[in-house]
């Protein structure tokens, strides 16, 4: 594994600073988040630029790989954070960031990035259930129609929530899970949520296994 979920609300720059100390830089991939919204921990800039300034010092890189306008919740979001969007295009531009896009948490924001083209990157909630209960934002053949634009588009697509934010547990359902993301296609990337070494290794094996078939 060599491609590196963070983002500011996660607070995780500076442990992976210190984790990958002395890697070479090309050996993996770094994609960040900025949290748009102001919270009682951080005020955010109407550009992103001094976030993105902020988050190469904290991980000590000059360049950031991709970097993510986070949990878009609506369809307003080209307009709400145009600011943002604008400052990212800008760093795209100069070479200090080189893809953009956003997380999304809503099915109308994730229509949106499907066709946008600013977008390069897009997060997205998927699993072969689908729905509220399993962290979807609507119907598996509705969000699966929506990727398939999405990469027809041009979009890499990562996806996330692929056992349900935890509540696909059993060996079976995981695998149906990996079985339909996988197998149709839909993403380039998953991030899972792990907590132990054994679930790491559970999770790859999984994983190797689906891809193998």
């Amino acid at each position: 594994m060599n491609f590196l979920d963070l983002a500011d609300l996660y607070g995780s720059h500076p442990f992976v600073r210190t984790a990958l100390k002395g890697v070479d830089r090309d050996k993996y991939v770094v994609l960040t988040k900025i949290w748009p919204r102001r919270e009682d921990w951080v005020t955010p800039s109407k550009n992103g630029l001094e976030e993105v300034d902020r988050f190469r010092k904290e991980l000590d890189r000059d360049q950031i790989d991709i970097c993510l306008i986070h949990c878009m919740v609506n369809d307003k979001w080209q307009e709400e954070f145009a600011g943002i969007r604008d400052g990212l295009a800008e760093l795209k531009q100069k070479g200090v960031v080189r893809a953009v896009g956003v997380s999304c948490h809503h099915h109308g924001a994730l229509k949106l990035a499907a066709a946008d083209p600013w977008v390069d990157v897009i997060f997205a909630r998927i699993n072969h259930k689908g729905g509220d209960e399993y962290s979807c934002d609507d119907t598996v053949e509705a969000v699966t129609e929506t990727l398939r634009r999405a990469r027809a588009n041009g979009k890499a697509v990562v996806g996330m929530k692929i056992f349900g934010a935890g509540k696909l547990t059993k060996p079976d359902e995981k695998d149906a899970s990996l079985r339909y993301v996988i197998g149709n296609d839909l993403v380039d990337a998953m991030t899972i949520g792990m907590l132990s070494t054994e679930q790491v290794d559970d999770s790859v094996r999984r994983i190797n296994q689906t891809m193998k078939a």
